[in-house]
């Protein structure tokens, strides 16, 4: 008898063990929504922008962890998206200009999605996720489990309706950077996108998936359903803290608003106007509202679909941006805001909601965080990752995985790594160090420091203080420990 109560006890303890492990299975993450949107700044409500009407990321920042002091690897599309959905820092890539395409020196690198493809899940791009020049208007293949929905690599009109087209290549004349119309949101292409990703979701309903969508604006050009322009007042756009370049920064810090520029109704040099400057950030505000329509529309269909509480949903951009900040609008730069990013975090194993945390991130650690969340196997490549894992941080927005985060940017924009000056730029808790290095004469042409304790966005160089000097010379160090020498 006590045999048999022995068995029975063995027979309960292994049945129990085994409900517990198909418990913590099903339990974890079904699914990833990995939404990246373009040349967005922490220009949004939930992070403080004053009269910006976003409350689709709004909500999606109610419902999981907001990082404020998230940072991308470099303000540059290419180098950043493949950073991201590689782990590695561009400058380990040996990518920091957008070109080549990073399958071009790294073929056999795992990206993201193909780490969560080989472990089971269905795959899918929509939209803009890697760069779009050159090679990648391919996208990257061997990532996704079906081709890509690549908008733009077919559509090169798609960025304006039909009167007003629009060629994507550089040395084809583009059209203007506004426009208008007052057209339903499928109009223009972002609307396309977010319901090409709203079918998909009830395509795959039933299967584990990895769906990344990339939403183009609020990148050049502004274009928007009118809709979206009436919901601001040009007359009483949010103000400018620096509307104006900043004496004592060294001009390679700034980009003159090149790439605006290199529309048909910017100016090709010389200051803008007033009018001119107001009809870019009216733009720039109402192309951000419409994009958090299109998320809307996404999320809306998870709920729906009752895949909310299945999936983790990433929201992120690849770089900040100048939307008249420092009289610029574009991105390239190392400052504060060309290199701070909106990311959030929702997913089911995130107990507290509406939670917003300070400690310093960067974008390349999301490729860790994500196999962490889902408890994929490690790649064989996981040692050469760059990145750390942020699911402490989700599980208690005081804990810190890092200490600083580092950005780079070439000048001029060359093509690989035919570029004459490296800009490179750290951020630890209280500070920014930034260094412009020659690189064919090994030599320091520039320098900034910024002591951002008491305001994450004060601008003023205080690179000869000697107040800062021993801070100085320790985020130097630093710099050269992390990056490749």
């Amino acid at each position: 008898m006590k045999r048999y109560l022995f068995f029975v006890g063995l027979i309960v303890f292994f049945s129990s063990s085994s409900s517990i492990d198909r418990f913590n299975i099903a339990d974890k993450p079904k699914n990833v929504l990995f939404i990246v949107v373009d040349d967005l700044s922490t220009t949004l409500s939930c992070y403080g922008a004053e009269g910006v009407i976003t409350p689709n990321v709004d909500k999606l920042s109610n419902r999981g962890v907001k990082f404020e002091r998230a940072y991308c690897q470099a303000s540059l599309c290419n180098p950043s998206r493949a950073s991201i959905m590689t782990g590695r820092r561009p400058d380990n890539l040996r990518i920091l200009s957008n070109e080549p395409h990073f399958r071009g020196i790294h073929p056999k690198i795992i990206t993201l999605p193909e780490h969560f493809k080989a472990n089971g899940y269905h795959t899918v791009g929509i939209g803009k996720i890697f760069h779009n020049w050159g090679q990648a208007l391919q996208g990257d293949p061997q990532s996704w489990s079906e081709p890509e929905t690549n908008h733009w690599a077919t559509h090169y009109s798609d960025w304006y309706i039909k009167e007003r087209p629009y060629q994507i290549h550089s040395d084809i004349k583009k059209g203007p950077a506004v426009q208008y119309a007052d057209v339903p949101d499928e109009a223009y292409l972002d609307g396309r996108i977010a319901d090409a990703a709203v079918n998909k979701l009830r395509q795959l309903k039933e299967t584990p998936f990895f769906m990344a969508v990339g939403l183009w604006k609020p990148h050049l050009p502004y274009n928007a359903p009118k809709k979206y322009w009436d919901l601001y007042d040009r007359n009483k756009l949010p103000e400018l803290r620096y509307p104006q370049p900043i004496n004592g920064v060294p001009d390679l810090a700034y980009v003159d608003s090149n790439e605006a520029r290199s529309y048909t109704d910017v100016p090709k040099q010389g200051e803008l106007s007033l009018d001119k400057k107001l009809e870019l950030r009216h733009g720039y505000l109402a192309a951000i509202s419409y994009m958090d329509a299109q998320v809307g529309k996404i999320l809306d269909e998870l709920d729906r679909l009752d895949l909310t509480n299945k999936t983790t949903i990433v929201f992120l951009s690849d770089h900040g941006y100048h939307a008249g900040e420092h009289g610029q609008f574009g991105k390239w730069t190392n400052f504060e805001v060309g290199t701070r990013v909106p990311l959030i975090i929702s997913s089911p194993e995130i107990k507290h909601l509406n939670n917003a945390t300070n400690s310093i991130v960067e974008l390349v650690d999301l490729y860790p965080t994500l196999i962490d969340l889902h408890r994929l196997p490690k790649p064989k490549e996981y040692g050469k990752l760059d990145g750390i894992s942020l699911k402490p941080i989700l599980k208690n927005t005081n804990h810190t995985v890092k200490s600083y985060a580092i950005s780079q940017i070439s000048r001029p924009l060359g093509s690989g790594e035919n570029f004459d000056i490296l800009g490179s730029t750290i951020r630890d808790k209280d500070h920014r160090y930034t260094i412009w290095t020659n690189r064919t004469r090994n030599e320091i042409i520039g320098e900034e420091f910024y002591d951002l304790s008491n305001d994450i966005m004060k601008v003023e160089n205080q690179i000869i203080n000697p107040k800062f000097s021993h801070s100085k010379q320790e985020l130097n160090r630093k710099l050269a420990e992390i990056l490749r020498q």
